[in-house]
């Protein structure tokens, strides 16, 4: 059976409660506390794994970013708490709140705040409001100012904020997961460009008129996944429907973002061709073995052959 597995969590900005308790539940042995919630008028209410898992042994890499929150968190928390895996990345988002709506006279719902979610080791996943409403939107974009996002040495955890994972290795609290290794952005590549394609969507509908005009052909001269993956080439007509796309748009053509930023747009379009072609699957397969910025991924794969899991005390788990 399998003995390795990576679980991508970066960007995945969360779900249902259920779904994932179901995912952490698969990792952890019967019994083993998953997560529990708490609020000021709220008891506490413990969820915990049940009967055995689809993946209890085996190493497990866990991978999250600024972008993972909520469900995405519960499921981090508890394997890092229960050394059941390795953790990294950059420290999730932080969103662990219990809401419960509250119907008004005129059919409106206010939702209210009840409790919060807490990690096995009692951290609280939500990130304070002490600072206000203004502050807690902004925090991501402080994180990057201040450097925690590129730089290890500008991560300063709080020291009264302690707990322990099962093994007894310290974790902190303060809001969002920290992740046993540290791996910082890449912004190398990025561009004002690169930013304008992705947020205006101009990749997304380039790569569909282009799969929609050649679908055919392509699965002709590609049969699988691997061979696109492995022989597709950006360029051309391809690039001509990019730029038609993006002066559709308002995206201005811009050399010196483009030199700066070609590596990213072509694997990101190559990516989402393949997504249209076959599946999601086959977006991940394009576009995790040779990410560019993506660095995460690859420290996994090292994490999977060096000596990771003995320094983390989880050489049992291999």
């Amino acid at each position: 059976g399998m003995q390795d597995l990576i679980l991508d969590l970066q960007g995945n900005g969360g779900g249902y409660l259920r779904t994932a308790v179901e995912m952490a539940d698969e990792f952890l042995g019967e019994r083993q506390l998953i997560v529990y919630t708490e609020g000021r008028s709220s008891p506490r209410d413990n969820t915990y794994a049940t009967a055995a898992g689809g993946f209890e042994q085996g190493r497990l890499v866990v991978l999250i970013d600024e972008g993972s929150a909520s469900a995405s968190e519960i499921v981090t928390g508890a394997v890092q708490d229960w050394d059941r895996g390795v953790v990294i990345g950059r420290r999730s988002f932080g969103k662990g709140l219990v809401q419960r709506p509250v119907m008004l006279p005129d059919g409106s719902a206010v939702r209210l705040t009840v409790s919060r979610y807490y990690t096995p080791s009692g951290r609280c996943i939500q990130k304070p409001y002490d600072e206000g409403v203004e502050a807690y939107r902004k925090e991501r974009v402080e994180r990057l100012s201040k450097g925690e996002l590129t730089s290890a040495d500008s991560i300063h955890p709080i020291d009264t904020m302690r707990y322990y994972t099962m093994n007894k290795r310290i974790v902190y609290g303060g809001g969002g997961v920290m992740p046993d290794l540290f791996v910082p952005l890449d912004t190398s590549q990025s561009s004002p460009l690169f930013s304008a394609l992705v947020r205006r969507g101009v990749l997304n509908t380039t790569a569909i008129s282009f799969v929609d005009a050649h679908r055919q052909r392509l699965l002709g001269s590609y049969p699988e996944v691997s061979s696109f993956q492995q022989d597709f080439q950006v360029e051309g007509e391809l690039y001509d429907l990019l730029w038609s796309e993006a002066s559709k748009e308002g995206v201005e053509r811009s050399e010196t973002d483009l030199e700066r930023s070609r590596e990213l747009i072509e694997l990101r379009l190559k990516a989402l061709i393949a997504r249209d072609l076959w599946n999601t699957s086959a977006y991940w397969q394009v576009i995790n073995p040779t990410n560019p910025v993506d660095h995460s991924f690859q420290r996994a794969i090292e994490a999977l052959s060096d000596d990771t899991f003995e320094r983390l005390g989880l050489a049992e788990r291999r």
